[in-house]
């Protein structure tokens, strides 16, 4: 089976309110990309994956007068995608949900949040962020979508992700950047304790589990880390003699700290050269890594397949600023 993470940029733009796609020549909320152009690339990228289930980071919104299901329904049907079924966790008001399209001849998928040593993810978890001895309220703005699937070979278990942001958004000089960043960082740490007491739970049960999504973090990804000792990927893969998940970019960017590193996306800075990063994983749990899966990033310089292939490159180009992470697994 196929399982993919891809973080689409302002799918939701592409959308109108009754969830039909703005399949015309204006323009996107990508720089210099037409919504016609976006929603042609994003087709080319879901057809060429075919994957039995996509985690998609910043789906279209679902609030008072729009619906994630029905716009993905609506996407799934333009390109007849084998993936056709949409689910949808606890909705945010970001406009960036994270939701699942799945192939329902291949598996059964239902929204599953659980409570057990922390709150569910739409809840509060208290964690002392700052060293004053009170514990803080944490909140995702995004909680993560825990979903139970019945597969072919038995149950598993799915958690898609979209981590907090570390930029400093709204800094007016750079002493405020350095606060806002680091107060973000305390968060986005946080949020990574809270998912990963999550994940030992479903170790400790024995579960299948993948964990997959956007981290907006890596190791050696920014100066902070090493005020804080390790990266949020670190803490959810595992630490000291816990079990660990794992990812084997994470693994290869862990082991070296210099040299070259797989990144999954790619973001454009005016008068600047393009900025890449790592920061979309798939992650699995023991039992998993046992089946001897396969992963692919889907880079459209760094993939041979993706680039010796001008219309599935451009259209990699074109869809998002990330590109998508790919699994394949015998199950």
């Amino acid at each position: 089976m196929r399982f993919a993470t891809y973080n689409v940029e302002w799918f939701n733009s592409l959308f109108d309110d009754v969830g039909a796609l703005l399949d015309d020549g204006e323009w996107s909320s990508r720089w210099d990309v037409t919504r016609a152009q976006q929603i042609a690339a994003l087709g080319d990228v879901f057809q060429a994956m075919d994957a039995d289930a996509v985690m998609i980071i910043e789906a279209p919104d679902t609030s008072r007068h729009r619906s994630t299901v029905n716009a993905l329904d609506s996407f799934a049907k333009r390109f007849a995608l084998r993936a056709s079924e949409p689910l949808i966790g606890f909705a945010n008001d970001t406009q960036q949900e994270i939701a699942l399209l799945y192939d329902p001849a291949k598996m059964q998928a239902v929204h599953d949040p659980q409570e057990d040593t922390v709150p569910r993810f739409d809840g509060t978890f208290r964690m002392d962020l700052d060293v004053d001895a009170a514990p803080d309220p944490v909140r995702w703005s995004k909680p993560p979508l825990e979903i139970a699937l019945t597969t072919p070979s038995g149950p598993l278990r799915m958690i898609g992700v979209h981590a907090k942001s570390k930029a400093p958004h709204g800094a007016r000089d750079e002493d405020e950047a350095t606060r806002i960043a680091i107060a973000n960082r305390r968060k986005h740490l946080a949020q990574c304790i809270w998912l990963r007491k999550r994940v030992q739970a479903h170790l400790d049960a024995g579960d299948d589990l993948i964990v997959m999504g956007d981290f907006n973090d890596g190791p050696g990804l920014d100066e902070y880390e090493k005020l804080f000792g390790r990266s949020g990927v670190e803490i959810v893969l595992g630490e000291g003699t816990a079990t660990r998940m794992y990812d084997p970019h994470a693994r290869m960017a862990l082991s070296r700290r210099l040299g070259a590193m797989p990144t999954t996306a790619r973001f454009r800075r005016k008068g600047q050269p393009y900025l890449q990063a790592l920061l979309d994983y798939v992650m699995v749990s023991p039992g998993l890594r046992a089946k001897n899966p396969q992963w692919q990033i889907w880079h459209p310089f760094d993939h041979p397949e993706c680039y010796e292939n001008p219309a599935l490159r451009d259209a990699l180009l074109t869809a998002s600023d990330h590109f998508p992470v790919v699994l394949d697994i015998a199950l």
